[in-house]
C-alpha cells in the first residue's frame, strides 16, 4: 500500500513537470508562429519529438535484447499491439493539435487556453461511459480547476463563434487522448508508443504542410529556436512523461494535472516577457494549485493501475 501512495506521488510529480514543460514553451510556440504557419510549425516540432527519443529507444532496445525471453511470435504480437496504439495516439494528438492552433485564427489566447483546459471535466465524464468511478472530491476539485481556469485565461466577454467551438473540440479529444493512454499504458513500452504517436502526427503534419500551406525555408530558419524548444522539450520530453506519469495517475487528477499549463504559461510570459499578472489571474492560479493540493491530500485511498 505504501509502495502505491510512493508511485502515486512520483506520477503526479511527474505530471506537474509535463505541465510545467508545456506552459514554459508557450512563448517559443507564440514566437514561432510569427513566422511560420500552424501546419509547418506543428509537423516539424513534432517530428524533432521523435527524432530527440532516438537514442533513448536505441539504449532501451539494446538492453532489452539482452533478458528478453520470449518467443518471436509473442515480440511480433507486441510490437502489432504497440505499433497500433501508437498509430491511434498519433492520430488523435494531431487532431487535437491542429484543432487547437486553428482557433487562434477566429478566437483570442484567453479563450481558447479556458476551453481547452475543459478536458479536466470531460475526462471524469467520458470516464462514466467506460466504467470508472472517480471519487467524490475528483469532481469537486475538477470544477475549482475550471473555475480557475476560466479566471486565468477569460479576461473578456465571452462569446461562442467558430474560434471557441474549434477549442471546444480540441479539449474533446485531448480528454480522449488521455483516457486511451491510461487504457493501454500498462500493456506497452510507453518510450515507444510516445516515439511512434509523433512520428505519426508529425507525419500527417508535414503532409499538410505540403498540401494547404508554402513553407519557406528561410523562415523555418529563422523559428529554429522556438522550433527546438517545443520539438525537443514539449514533445519529446513532455508527452513522453505524460505516459510515464499516467501510469501511475487516475485519469481524472492526470487532467487536472495536466491542464497546470495555463499557469506555468501566465507564469513565464511574465517571467519572460514582463507581462504583468491581474488579480483576476492571481486568484485563478491559486485556486488551480489548491484544487490539486486538495486531490492530494491523504484519504486512505491509492490508486492503483489494473494490468
Amino acid at each position: 500500500m505504501e509502495e502505491n501512495k510512493k508511485k502515486q506521488l512520483g506520477g503526479s510529480l511527474i505530471l506537474l513537470l509535463t505541465a510545467f514543460i508545456w506552459g514554459s514553451s508557450f512563448v517559443a510556440q507564440s514566437v514561432g508562429m510569427e513566422k511560420i504557419d500552424s501546419f509547418t510549425f506543428n509537423g516539424i516540432r513534432t517530428l524533432m519529438g521523435a527524432a530527440a527519443l532516438i537514442p533513448l529507444l536505441v539504449v532501451i532496445t539494446l538492453k532489452k535484447r539482452r533478458t528478453d525471453t520470449r518467443t518471436a511470435a509473442e515480440k511480433k504480437t507486441q510490437r502489432l499491439h504497440q505499433l497500433k496504439c501508437g498509430v491511434i495516439c498519433g492520430l488523435i494528438l494531431f487532431t487535437a493539435g491542429n484543432l487547437q492552433q486553428a482557433a487562434f485564427h477566429y478566437s483570442t489566447p484567453g479563450k481558447i487556453g479556458f476551453l481547452t483546459a475543459i478536458y479536466m471535466l470531460l475526462v471524469p465524464i467520458f470516464g462514466l461511459v467506460l466504467r470508472q468511478r472517480p471519487r467524490a472530491r475528483v469532481w469537486f476539485t475538477v470544477v475549482m480547476g475550471c473555475f480557475g481556469a476560466y479566471l486565468l485565461c477569460v479576461s473578456e466577454k465571452m462569446s461562442f463563434g467558430r474560434g471557441e467551438v474549434l477549442a471546444a473540440s480540441c479539449a474533446v479529444f485531448f480528454a480522449i487522448h488521455i483516457l486511451y493512454i491510461d487504457h493501454v499504458v500498462a500493456t506497452v513500452d510507453g518510450i515507444w508508443l510516445s516515439f511512434t504517436q509523433f512520428v505519426v502526427a508529425g507525419t500527417l503534419g508535414v503532409i499538410c504542410m505540403g498540401l494547404f500551406e508554402t513553407p519557406v525555408l528561410a523562415d523555418i530558419n529563422a523559428a529554429i529556436w522556438p522550433l527546438l524548444y517545443s520539438g525537443v522539450l514539449s514533445c519529446g520530453a513532455a508527452f513522453t512523461l505524460q505516459i510515464v506519469g499516467q501510469r501511475y495517475t487516475e485519469p481524472a487528477l492526470a487532467s487536472i494535472l495536466m491542464c497546470l499549463e495555463s499557469v506555468f504559461a501566465v507564469l513565464t510570459d511574465w517571467i519572460v516577457l514582463g507581462n504583468r499578472l491581474s488579480l483576476r489571474q492571481i486568484i485563478g492560479c491559486s485556486i488551480m494549485f489548491l484544487a490539486i493540493i486538495i486531490n492530494n491530500l491523504p484519504d486512505g485511498k491509492t490508486f492503483k493501475r489494473k494490468s
